[in-house]
């Protein structure tokens, strides 16, 4: 059984005021103002109005509308600031709302400058493929409603052109079905393995590596240019630049993806010849012959 004498202490103990935030006591300074802003019970509920104070400015970081909470109870603190005149609470008000509508702002100054950069492409790619002259008088005769509508889906449909990765699919196919050609197995030469591995190997998302997105994006783009370029010397006996584009633009695709599919065979067939040595205390020697 305790006394009454520390009953008494234990109970003046509780009472006594102690500032979490500098651990300061009541006596240590006894002109500090204390406040009790949340629901904590303790020692822990009392606090310097100062030392709140320069923690609610540490949280904030120059926000005053910003909600602080207790780190303990996560009771919010009630924060009263003084009225404001006429024309501070006007600037306030001012500078609040444009703090609030220039995220919305450059979002609609980012996407006009996409939209109108695809417009301006998309000019430029039917006069490069039609010629300057014929693809200035057939934009002039278009309705210009459809202009604005149709020329930024030029690089849309090219971005979404070059993000189908038909050369994987026909590789596949290749694979499946090459040991019933001859031609086939000789050229690819091609086994079982092979096609499990091509199988077990998922197409790669180029959206997933900034590298591949902008490789993407970039040959995407060129290729219009590309095609006028092929066009033009593969095929300068058709009269018609956009037939003549088309026919250098198919050509330029299709060289494009056997060299790759040619690539990827040779690719799978180093996976399929790869070992795994033992460990070696000279790993320079072990990739040198492996390399060699």
């Amino acid at each position: 059984m305790f006394s009454a004498g520390h009953q008494c202490k234990a109970v003046c103990c509780c009472s006594q005021k102690q500032c979490w935030v500098c651990f300061a006591a009541e006596e240590d300074d006894l002109q500090a103002e204390w406040v009790q802003p949340c629901q904590c019970r303790g020692t822990t509920k009392w606090v310097h109005q100062g030392c709140l104070q320069r923690w609610v400015d540490e949280k904030q970081r120059g926000n005053m509308a910003t909600k602080v909470a207790c780190p303990q109870c996560n009771t919010e603190y009630l924060l009263i600031f003084p009225p404001l005149g006429a024309v501070a609470y006007i600037l306030d008000v001012t500078d609040r709302m444009f703090y609030k509508v220039c995220p919305y702002l450059a979002a609609g100054l980012f996407l006009g400058s996409v939209y109108w950069t695809a417009v301006t492409y998309g000019a430029v790619t039917v006069m490069q493929v039609l010629g300057h002259k014929e693809g200035l008088g057939a934009m002039e005769q278009t309705d210009p409603l459809f202009l604005l509508v149709g020329l930024p889906t030029i690089p849309v449909m090219l971005i979404l052109g070059k993000m189908l990765r038909w050369e994987e699919y026909v590789l596949r196919l290749f694979c499946r079905y090459s040991a019933r050609i001859p031609l086939l197995k000789y050229l690819l030469s091609s086994e079982q393995s092979d096609t499990e591995r091509i199988e077990r190997v998922e197409t790669h998302n180029v959206l997933s590596d900034p590298i591949s997105a902008t490789r993407t994006l970039c040959g995407a783009l060129v290729l219009p240019t590309l095609a006028t370029l092929v066009g033009r010397v593969c095929f300068s006996s058709v009269s018609s630049n956009l037939h003549r584009a088309a026919l250098g633009g198919l050509t330029f695709v299709a060289i494009k993806g056997l060299f790759k599919i040619y690539l990827r065979k040779k690719q799978f067939h180093r996976q399929r010849e790869r070992r795994i040595l033992n460990y070696s205390e000279h790993p320079t020697t072990v990739v040198t012959t492996t390399l060699q």
